[in-house]
């Protein structure tokens, strides 16, 4: 009787064992360094893979891109999480755990959404949630110490505290020396994360940007974002990964640093960089006055700078730029582009800083943008050293991480979206002015509206896609029932469906492979779409 009894125990527990474990798909929010592999695709592919597709007319894209492997160490990291297995195709991964300690994964920054095996689950968290949460819930706590003032001007520290630190988030410093970056204690933490990615002088042509002595200019700029000295010194995006390039020739001043710095936007833009921070600006004071620009050219659209950081930003990235500290005599290029974030400076009060750079109606749009403390802001030298310093070009690396640490929060934003909510955050956005811009900006009113401005957009998606069977729909709750109408490559229809939040999916898997028309229409959304099936 007891061997029988012990059977039985021994085949429920692992029944009851399994009915607590649940499987799911865990969609991630981006892949590392996209365009980087899609110009090399060697990096990603073989070269048999590539000549096939090549021959057979496929096209190479994200989907080919492998999975961060950085992301799924984290999952990997979280309590009661097992990863069974990952696609590229699909940006996921498959999971097992408590139903618990899955749904807790919605706090990683770089989940996109959470799909149930078990599709009765679905209803009990989304993505959505997720962000209504706004900012209550503490979950990072730093001591910014002699840095405090610089970061609560704008309410950085209050997206620190909802895990925002910059984390998965690509930003280059162009500037000049970067000496003792690879040794200051003030960095210990950036290099033990490996957030220096990499490094390069265009001026110089090689990879040592440590050793240049001619200025500590970089230093000082970087460690605004990244630096950190536990209980004394937090920047505002400690926890972003940073590319650290030289344009600035510290012993010369010519139109070539103009061409260094435009190679090194387009480097970024190769490696897949957010944001960039250049402290620097150009076309008043050569060495040869001949190549000086006149008055009128810093109309945004002429000088060379200028017409290569326009170029970045239709490529995607967000630059932020020291507005110059010129006071009368204008913004520098490339702070003059309307696509181009200017920075000015403020004291620790919030009041005008008389150094920096006043907007004109030359611009063609309101400069500076916002301001920043950049009289006596906190930074730390290349002696490990925290002191003072004044400058737009602190103001502007102050501003750049905490806005790299919002585009983290609303990843589903673009560079134009993240500019623009900053902008209407602003002290005087409704009264700008030459002086001070839109004013003091303000990232927790930011990121609620930017939030908001998500949530009454709702839209109707479908996922995955290319799919071999199964296809689900995101429908909103205020959407209701949706009808789908599905119709192959020549036009017969093959489903008509009405789906709603609840019951979200077709079966495809009666269909044969190839390309099919979908059409769904709900209370206010008419929408197409076109679905690979393999």
């Amino acid at each position: 009787m007891k061997r029988h009894l012990l059977a039985v125990i021994l085949i429920v527990l692992p029944i009851l064992g399994f009915s607590q474990q649940q499987d799911a798909w865990v969609y991630l929010t981006d892949k590392q360094n996209v365009p980087a592999a899609l110009a090399d695709p060697i990096t990603i592919l073989t070269q048999k893979a590539v000549d096939r597709k090549n021959a057979h007319g496929v096209v190479i894209d994200e989907r080919d891109v492998p999975v961060n492997e950085n992301y799924i160490s984290q999952l990997k990291a979280q309590s009661g999480i097992l990863v069974l297995a990952k696609s590229k195709w699909f940006n996921a991964v498959h999971i097992r755990g408590t139903e618990t300690d899955i749904n807790a994964l919605f706090e990683l920054s770089f989940v996109s959404s959470i799909d149930f095996a078990d599709k009765s689950l679905n209803s009990s968290k989304s993505t959505q949630q997720k962000k209504a949460s706004k900012l209550q819930e503490t979950l990072t706590t730093f001591n910014y110490g002699s840095a405090l003032n610089q970061i609560q001007m704008f309410n950085g520290d209050q997206l620190h505290l909802a895990d925002y630190t910059g984390t998965g988030m690509t930003v280059a410093v162009l500037d000049a020396g970067f000496p003792n970056v690879n040794a200051m204690t003030s960095f210990q933490r950036l290099r033990n994360g490996g957030h220096i990615l990499s490094e390069y002088d265009f001026v110089n042509r090689d990879a040592d940007v440590y050793t240049n002595t001619t200025s500590n200019h970089g230093t000082m700029v970087l460690s605004t974002m990244a630096g950190y000295v536990d209980n004394q010194y937090v920047g505002t995006a400690p926890d972003a990964d940073y590319y650290l390039f030289i344009t600035e020739d510290g012993l010369n001043e010519n139109p070539v640093e103009e061409s260094y710095w435009v190679e090194a936007a387009e480097r970024a833009d190769s490696l897949g960089v957010d944001v960039i921070n250049s402290s620097l600006g150009y076309g008043s004071f050569y060495d040869n006055p001949n190549y000086n620009y006149a008055i009128s050219d810093f109309d945004g659209l002429t000088i060379y700078i200028t017409r290569g950081a326009n170029i970045a930003y239709e490529k995607g990235l967000l630059i932020v730029n020291s507005a110059g500290n010129e006071d009368n005599a204008g913004v520098n290029a490339p702070a003059d582009s309307q696509y181009v974030f200017s920075i000015g400076a403020v004291d620790a009060s919030g009041n005008y800083a008389s150094f920096s750079s006043v907007g004109s109606s030359m611009q063609p749009t309101q400069k500076p943008d916002v301001v920043a403390q950049g009289e006596a802001s906190f930074v730390i030298n290349q002696n490990d050293v925290i002191g003072t310093a004044n400058g737009t070009s602190f103001s502007s690396p102050i501003m750049a991480g905490g806005i790299a640490c919002l585009w983290q929060a609303l990843p589903n934003k673009t560079n134009t979206e993240i500019m623009q909510l900053v902008r209407e955050s602003a002290s005087q956005y409704n009264n700008p002015d030459y002086f001070l811009g839109y004013g003091i900006p303000d990232l927790k009113l930011a990121f609620d509206n930017g939030t908001i401005q998500e949530e009454e957009f709702e839209d109707i998606n479908l996922y995955p896609n290319p799919t071999k069977e199964k296809v689900y729909f995101t429908i909103p709750s205020s959407e209701g029932v949706t009808n789908v109408l599905i119709f192959d490559i020549l036009g017969k229809l093959v489903f008509n469906i009405n789906l709603d939040e609840n019951n979200n999916y077709i079966d495809l898997s009666s269909l044969s492979k190839g390309i099919y028309i979908t059409k769904v229409k709900s209370k206010s959304i008419l929408k197409s779409f076109k679905i690979i099936k393999y």
